[in-house]
C-alpha cells in the first residue's frame, strides 16, 4: 500500500490535472506472458498508486476476465483483435468515442487515427537485426515499427539497449525516448528446496537435477547452441543433470527438434511446452541454474525470475542481457559453444560460485519494482498529456 503522502506528490508537476487515460490491454486476452505480463503487472502497480487519473483498460470483447477491480479503473470492450492486418484503422474508430485524453499501447502500434495524445512502449528490435527469424505475418506487423514511433507523441523503452537501438536503427530522437525498467512478478521467489523439487518431480516427472531454459522456442533464443553446449557438457564433462525447455513453439520452431534428434539427445532433452506461472515459481527454485544464452533480448525478464527464485543464472553478453543481470550472472558469449559449455559446468560444481550467484542474484533482482516502474510511467503519462 502507498503511503498517503506520496499520494499527493505523485501530482508534482505545476498544474497537473487528472486524466482519463486509456491502456490497450487487448493482447492480454491473446497472450499473457510477454507483453501481456506487462500489461498486467503494469495495470495491479498503477492501481497500488492510487492516482488520481482514471484509467480505461481496453480489453478485447471475447476477453471475459476481470485484469483489474480498483477504483479509478473502467473496462471497455473493444471489437478489433490484436495483430488483425487492419487493426490501426478499425482502432481508430473505437478509440475516438473513448474521450481519452491519452492512449498507451504497450504493444507499440497505435491506432492510425486518435484524438488524444499517444504512448508506446517498444519492448525490442531483434525484428529489424534478425530479420530472417521471422515469419511473413510477423514481418508484416511487425514491419509497422516506423510509422509507428512517427506517430506516436513519446515511447517508452524498457532498457538502455532498446532505447540506443530505437536512435540507431530508427532514427528516434534521444528527448522522444524514456527508459523504464520492467521487474519480476513478486510470486517469483525462493522457496524451500525440498518442496520445490517435490513438486516438480510430482508435477513433471523430473526426478534428477536439471538445467533449466525459460522462454518461446524460436530461432533467436539460440536453442540449437545451447543444446550443442549440452552436449558438449554430457560428452566432455562428464554431466548428466537433464536440459529441461519450458516455453511455447513460436515461429521456426522445427529446427530446434531436429538439433535434439541429431545429437541423439531425446533421453536428456525434456520439453514442457507452455508452463503456468505458479509451476515456474517451482521450477526455478528446482532447478541447478538458469541457462538464457538468447542472441538479443529487449530487456530480460526470464534471467530476472530466476535470480528472484535464488536461482544462478548465465545469460548472453549481448543487447539489454548484462544491463538486467549485472555481475550477478554468468556472461557468455552466445556463438561460444565451449564458453557456454564451461560455464555450465562451473555453475554445476563450484559451489562457492554458486552461492556467489544466488546472494548477489537476490540482490539484484530486489532492485527492480513494478511499482517504481509504474510511478515513472505516470510521469510520462502526465508529461505528454499535458505538454
Amino acid at each position: 500500500m502507498v503511503p498517503p503522502w506520496w499520494r499527493g506528490r505523485l501530482y508534482f508537476f505545476q498544474g497537473m490535472q487528472a486524466m482519463r487515460i486509456g491502456i490497450d490491454a487487448r493482447l492480454v486476452f491473446y497472450n499473457r506472458a510477454g507483453i501481456g505480463q506487462y500489461i498486467l503487472r503494469l495495470v495491479e502497480a498503477l492501481a497500488q498508486l492510487h492516482a488520481e487519473d482514471e484509467f480505461v483498460l481496453l480489453q478485447s470483447r471475447k476477453d471475459k476476465s476481470t485484469i483489474i477491480n480498483s477504483n479509478g479503473f473502467v473496462r471497455k470492450s473493444l471489437w478489433t483483435p490484436s495483430h488483425n492486418r487492419f487493426e490501426q484503422f478499425a482502432l481508430s474508430f473505437e478509440i475516438s468515442r473513448l474521450n481519452l485524453d491519452l492512449l498507451h499501447s504497450p504493444d507499440f502500434i497505435p491506432p492510425f487515427r486518435r484524438n488524444c495524445r499517444s504512448v508506446i512502449t517498444i519492448h525490442d528490435l531483434a525484428f529489424l537485426l534478425y530479420p530472417h527469424f521471422l515469419t511473413k505475418e510477423s514481418a508484416r506487423y511487425y514491419g509497422q515499427i516506423d510509422q509507428a514511433w512517427r506517430r506516436t507523441d513519446h515511447i517508452i523503452a524498457v532498457s538502455e539497449a532498446t532505447k540506443q537501438d530505437s536512435i540507431k536503427l530508427l532514427g528516434v530522437p534521444e528527448k522522444k525516448i524514456t527508459v523504464i525498467h520492467e521487474a519480476a512478478n513478486p510470486m517469483y521467489r525462493p522457496l524451500p528446496p525440498d518442496e520445490a523439487r517435490q513438486y516438480v518431480r510430482q508435477r513433471y516427472k523430473l526426478d534428477r537435477d536439471y538445467i533449466l531454459f525459460v522462454s518461446t522456442i524460436e530461432p533467436r533464443k539460440n536453442l540449437p547452441g545451447l543444446l550443442r553446449a549440452y552436449q558438449h557438457l554430457c560428452d566432455k564433462y562428464k554431466r548428466d543433470e537433464l536440459l529441461v525447455l519450458a516455453g511455447a513453439k513460436g515461429w521456426l520452431w522445427e529446427e530446434v527438434y531436429e538439433t535434439v534428434d541429431r545429437l541423439n539427445l531425446e533421453d536428456r532433452v525434456v520439453f514442457l511446452g507452455r508452463v503456468p506461472s505458479a509451476d515456474l515459481v517451482y521450477l526455478y527454485n528446482a532447478a541447478r541454474v538458469l541457462v538464457h544464452p538468447s542472441f538479443y533480448e529487449g530487456f530480460g525478464l526470464t534471467p530476472l525470475e530466476a535470480m528472484s527464485c535464488g536461482t544462478p543464472v548465465i545469460v548472453s553478453n549481448t543487447a539489454a542481457l548484462p544491463e538486467v543481470v549485472g555481475d550477478a550472472g554468468l556472461l557468455i558469449n552466445p556463438h561460444d559453444t565451449e564458453e557456454l559449455a564451461v560455464s555450465m559446468w562451473r555453475v554445476l560444481t563450484e559451489e562457492p560460485l554458486r552461492q556467489e550467484l544466488v546472494e548477489k542474484g537476490l540482490k539484484r533482482a530486489a532492485s527492480f519494482s513494478w511499482l517504481d516502474a509504474a510511478r515513472k510511467t505516470l510521469e510520462v503519462y502526465h508529461k505528454v498529456g499535458q505538454a
